[in-house]
Protein backbone atom coordinates (compact mmCIF):
# COMPACT_ATOMS: atom_id res chain seq x y z
CA UNK A 1 0.00 0.00 0.00
CA UNK A 2 1.34 3.43 -0.84
CA UNK A 3 0.65 6.79 0.63
CA UNK A 4 1.26 10.30 -0.53
CA UNK A 5 4.58 11.79 0.55
CA UNK A 6 4.61 14.47 3.17
CA UNK A 7 6.75 17.51 2.66
CA UNK A 8 9.39 15.98 4.94
CA UNK A 9 9.09 12.53 6.48
CA UNK A 10 9.24 12.60 10.26
CA UNK A 11 12.35 10.87 11.53
CA UNK A 12 11.88 8.13 14.06
CA UNK A 13 14.14 6.49 16.55
CA UNK A 14 14.83 2.85 15.65
CA UNK A 15 13.21 0.59 18.22
CA UNK A 16 15.35 -2.44 17.38
CA UNK A 17 18.95 -2.63 16.22
CA UNK A 18 19.47 -2.44 12.49
CA UNK A 19 20.85 -5.64 11.02
CA UNK A 20 23.94 -5.53 8.81
CA UNK A 21 21.68 -5.89 5.75
CA UNK A 22 19.45 -3.04 6.95
CA UNK A 23 22.49 -0.81 7.50
CA UNK A 24 23.61 -1.47 3.91
CA UNK A 25 20.15 -0.76 2.52
CA UNK A 26 19.67 2.34 4.67
CA UNK A 27 23.05 3.63 3.46
CA UNK A 28 21.89 3.37 -0.15
CA UNK A 29 18.50 4.92 0.65
CA UNK A 30 20.10 7.81 2.55
CA UNK A 31 22.37 8.43 -0.43
CA UNK A 32 19.75 8.16 -3.20
CA UNK A 33 16.48 9.18 -1.53
CA UNK A 34 13.80 9.04 -2.68
CA UNK A 35 14.60 5.86 -4.57
CA UNK A 36 13.23 2.58 -5.83
CA UNK A 37 14.26 -0.88 -4.69
CA UNK A 38 15.94 -1.27 -8.09
CA UNK A 39 18.14 1.75 -7.42
CA UNK A 40 19.15 0.30 -4.05
CA UNK A 41 19.84 -3.13 -5.57
CA UNK A 42 22.04 -1.57 -8.26
CA UNK A 43 23.91 0.54 -5.68
CA UNK A 44 24.64 -2.55 -3.57
CA UNK A 45 25.20 -5.07 -6.37
CA UNK A 46 28.98 -4.83 -6.56
CA UNK A 47 29.50 -5.05 -2.80
CA UNK A 48 26.82 -7.62 -2.00
CA UNK A 49 25.43 -9.21 -5.18
CA UNK A 50 21.90 -9.37 -3.75
CA UNK A 51 19.04 -10.19 -6.10
CA UNK A 52 16.35 -7.58 -6.66
CA UNK A 53 13.77 -9.78 -4.90
CA UNK A 54 15.96 -9.99 -1.79
CA UNK A 55 16.40 -6.22 -1.64
CA UNK A 56 12.71 -5.52 -2.32
CA UNK A 57 11.49 -8.03 0.28
CA UNK A 58 13.89 -6.62 2.88
CA UNK A 59 12.84 -3.06 2.10
CA UNK A 60 9.16 -4.01 2.44
CA UNK A 61 9.97 -5.48 5.86
CA UNK A 62 11.80 -2.28 6.76
CA UNK A 63 8.62 -0.35 5.91
CA UNK A 64 6.70 -2.60 8.32
CA UNK A 65 9.36 -1.94 10.99
CA UNK A 66 9.02 1.82 10.55
CA UNK A 67 12.48 2.36 9.08
CA UNK A 68 11.29 3.32 5.60
CA UNK A 69 8.18 4.87 4.09
CA UNK A 70 6.84 4.50 0.57
CA UNK A 71 4.84 6.54 -1.87
CA UNK A 72 3.88 5.99 -5.48
CA UNK A 73 5.18 8.06 -8.36
CA UNK A 74 3.24 6.86 -11.37
CA UNK A 75 3.90 3.12 -11.36
CA UNK A 76 7.03 3.26 -9.20
CA UNK A 77 7.21 2.61 -5.47
CA UNK A 78 9.55 5.20 -3.99
CA UNK A 79 11.25 4.63 -0.63
CA UNK A 80 12.32 7.33 1.81
CA UNK A 81 14.01 6.88 5.20
CA UNK A 82 12.01 7.47 8.36
CA UNK A 83 15.20 7.21 10.43
CA UNK A 84 18.02 9.67 9.87
CA UNK A 85 21.62 8.48 9.63
CA UNK A 86 22.40 10.44 12.81
CA UNK A 87 19.53 8.87 14.74
CA UNK A 88 20.54 5.36 13.59
CA UNK A 89 24.13 6.00 14.71
CA UNK A 90 22.94 7.40 18.02
CA UNK A 91 20.74 4.35 18.68
CA UNK A 92 23.58 1.99 17.74
CA UNK A 93 25.99 3.81 20.06
CA UNK A 94 23.49 3.74 22.92
CA UNK A 95 23.07 -0.02 22.48
CA UNK A 96 26.84 -0.53 22.47
CA UNK A 97 27.30 1.65 25.55
CA UNK A 98 24.54 -0.21 27.36
CA UNK A 99 25.81 -3.70 26.48
CA UNK A 100 29.56 -3.25 26.71
CA UNK A 101 30.09 -0.32 29.09
CA UNK A 102 27.09 -0.34 31.43
CA UNK A 103 25.81 2.81 29.75
CA UNK A 104 28.88 4.88 30.64
CA UNK A 105 30.74 6.87 27.99
CA UNK A 106 33.98 7.47 29.90
CA UNK A 107 34.94 3.77 30.16
CA UNK A 108 34.32 3.42 26.42
CA UNK A 109 36.62 6.36 25.63
CA UNK A 110 39.21 4.95 28.04
CA UNK A 111 38.98 1.57 26.27
CA UNK A 112 39.46 3.21 22.87
CA UNK A 113 42.48 5.20 24.04
CA UNK A 114 44.17 2.38 25.96
CA UNK A 115 43.24 -0.77 24.03
CA UNK A 116 42.61 0.22 20.43
CA UNK A 117 45.96 1.76 19.61
CA UNK A 118 44.77 5.14 18.39
CA UNK A 119 47.19 6.87 16.08
CA UNK A 120 48.82 10.16 17.04
CA UNK A 121 46.48 11.92 14.61
CA UNK A 122 43.41 10.24 16.11
CA UNK A 123 44.52 11.22 19.61
CA UNK A 124 45.07 14.80 18.43
CA UNK A 125 41.57 14.90 16.95
CA UNK A 126 40.05 13.40 20.11
CA UNK A 127 41.90 15.93 22.28
CA UNK A 128 40.62 18.75 20.04
CA UNK A 129 37.03 17.47 20.30
CA UNK A 130 37.26 17.17 24.07
CA UNK A 131 38.80 20.63 24.43
CA UNK A 132 36.03 22.07 22.26
CA UNK A 133 33.41 20.42 24.46
CA UNK A 134 34.70 22.07 27.65
CA UNK A 135 32.00 24.16 29.21
CA UNK A 136 29.28 22.75 26.99
CA UNK A 137 26.55 20.86 28.77
CA UNK A 138 23.41 19.16 27.58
Amino acid sequence: MSREPKSKPKTARPTKPLTDVEWAIMGAVWQHQPCTAGTVQEALDTAHGWAYSTVKTTMDRMVAKGLLSTHAVRNLQMFVPLVSRTEAKRAELRRLLSRAFNGALTPMIQFLVEDEGLSAEELKQLRKLLDGAKGKTK
